[in-house]
């Protein structure tokens, strides 16, 4: 059975996946997602028709489209049982959706599609909407265009699957997010309309961005400077990874009394800046690095651990029995809660060791949202306007194994005392114990938080662009970012949308991205692979050296 997937950064030999996936994605996994995704396209199709002719929703179409969205973004769902039953459900959903619509035309298969019944048949349906059957059938570019969009609203969907639990959803984006994803499965696609359905589906990112933080400041309150111990704290404990508030927020009241120490892992970390959250006692702190360390992360935790979203890779034997999942994670024989009953997780943490005394204590600072930064615009503008401030950097994004992300480290080495370092996401657990110290009374090192925290960015640009009275980009300020999967794919898009040239990326270009399309993106916004720190440093700069810190 042959696979093909390059859908993240550390796709085999920076081409794709062929025979088994980096991230530990069998082949037959592949096909069940491919399956999946394709029943998604279809059900879109057919939403978006209906919506057209008639007006007619259906909220069951809208969830679903973004559950099936967000369980194939990579690193989330690699249990073949779990993706059968979502099938089925597509299934379900496609014959309703047909009821509905406008008779699909001969030619729409993702419309036509009926799901086989059987696991192998399915694997072998599969196979007419793979990555290669689009090459093949469309043309390099073109196929690539269709994937681009398709990434882009996979991590688009993760964020509003957030918002969603947390109770926030929006009629409009879910429209929205039917049309662009039918747009993927038009019979006869074109370039033109990808490039736009692109552009567009990262304006539906920020406004879902948007969305979720409101999700999580009404749930949470809005995020404060807080300082965040990363040493060991005598006692049982808890490890959560992965992204959801909501997750860590009924971990926390279901150990409430039960002398358990909870902490963050990854992109869990900024959920300490949360009011909400962090008046928990037991919200001790943050263990170890970014999703990709997890192997060495989780083996010397002393305690149960807990995925609730993207990020899980093959447990190891070293806690295999001690690993959890909930949400859309899932992992062929990990237990998985339902329904945020985290008792198996508790009792795992009481039957494991703990930490039998205190680590030595270390903190790093997190909390620096919109709220927070533009509560002291004042002070910014005035050191920008004084001298103070030099220039700004975005320096943020995923985090990954692959050679190449020492670059993240050494730009923020080298990154001049007079200027301001804002971070976001996993990629900065390259620097973010590192000391920056201050500039007027403010940190050099701002933490914007998790990666669906770059709506904080952008507000916190905008907000500087209209203080200063000039475009976003005749600002100080230079984005330089890290990819890894389809989330960091949504934001480049939002920021493309949002007029932002000059952006640098790394480590790596996408796979999908072909030199034709990519020729464009450097033609239009002027996208630019990193090179060296140095080198880029002296380019957003100017010539003369740079002070290291």
């Amino acid at each position: 059975m042959e696979m093909f997937c390059y859908q993240c950064e550390q796709a085999s030999k920076g081409t794709g996946c062929d025979t088994f996936g980096i991230c530990g994605k069998n082949p037959q996994v592949a096909a069940l997602q491919d399956l999946l995704l394709a029943s998604a396209q279809g059900i879109s199709r057919l939403a978006h028709s209906a919506a057209a002719s008639s007006g007619r929703r259906d909220g069951d179409l809208d969830l679903f489209v973004i559950e099936a969205l967000f369980t194939t973004v990579t690193n989330v769902d690699f249990d073949p049982d779990r993706l059968d039953a979502m099938i089925d459900r597509g299934a379900e959903l496609l014959a309703r959706a047909r009821e509905t619509a406008p008779a699909p035309a001969a030619n729409d298969v993702y419309a036509l599609l009926e799901p086989a019944a059987d696991r192998a048949e399915r694997v072998a349906q599969a196979a007419a909407f793979n990555v290669a059957k689009r090459h093949a059938a469309f043309g390099d570019d073109v196929a690539g265009l269709i994937d681009l969009v398709v990434y882009g609203l996979k991590g688009s969907a993760s964020y509003a699957d957030h918002a969603r639990i947390l109770g926030y959803a929006d009629d409009q984006i879910n429209a929205d997010f039917h049309r662009l994803l039918s747009i993927t499965a038009d019979p006869a696609p074109t370039a033109d309309a990808l490039l736009t359905a692109a552009l567009q589906t990262g304006e539906l990112n920020l406004r879902v961005m948007e969305l979720l933080d409101s999700a999580n400041t009404g749930s949470y309150g809005h995020p404060e400077p807080t300082a965040v111990n990363t040493g060991a704290v005598a006692g049982k404990c808890i490890l959560v990874s992965g992204h959801d508030l909501l997750d860590l927020d009924e971990l926390l009241q279901q150990t409430a009394g039960k002398d358990i120490n909870v902490y963050t892992h990854g992109e869990m970390l900024p959920c300490h800046a949360y009011p909400e959250l962090k008046k928990h006692p037991h919200l001790v702190g943050n263990w170890g690095g970014a999703w990709q360390d997890q192997a060495k992360d989780f083996a010397a935790f002393p305690g149960s651990i807990l995925m609730t979203t993207n990020c899980i890779q093959k447990p190891r034997e070293t806690y295999s029995e001690r690993i959890f999942t909930c949400g859309l994670v899932g992992w062929p024989g990990v237990t998985h809660i339902a329904d945020r009953n985290f008792a198996p997780v508790i009792a795992a943490a009481l039957a494991a060791e703990g930490f039998a005394a205190d680590g030595p204590r270390h903190e790093i600072t997190v909390g620096f949202g919109h709220n927070a930064v533009l509560g002291v615009a004042d002070k910014v503008i005035a050191a920008v306007k004084g001298g103070d401030i030099r220039h700004f950097f975005l320096v943020g994004g995923c985090d990954g194994a692959k050679p190449g992300r020492s670059y993240y480290t050494e730009l923020a080495e080298q990154i001049p005392r007079d200027c301001v370092v804002m971070t976001l996401a996993c990629g900065k657990f390259r620097f973010n114990k590192l000391e920056f110290g201050e500039i007027g009374g403010l940190p050099r090192l701002l933490d914007v938080g998790q990666c669906n925290d770059a709506y904080s960015a952008v507000r916190i640009a905008t907000a500087l662009a209209e203080a200063f009275d000039c475009g976003v980009n005749d600002l100080p300020l230079s984005l330089v970012l890290s990819w890894y999967e389809q989330k960091a794919i949504a934001i480049l898009l939002t920021l493309l949308h949002l007029g932002m040239t000059g952006i640098r990326i790394g480590p790596t270009l996408p796979a999908f991205l072909t030199p034709a399309v990519l020729g464009i993106l450097v033609e239009k916004f002027d996208l630019k692979p990193i090179t060296t720190a140095e080198q880029d440093l002296a380019d957003i700069l100017g010539p003369e050296p740079a002070a290291a810190n």
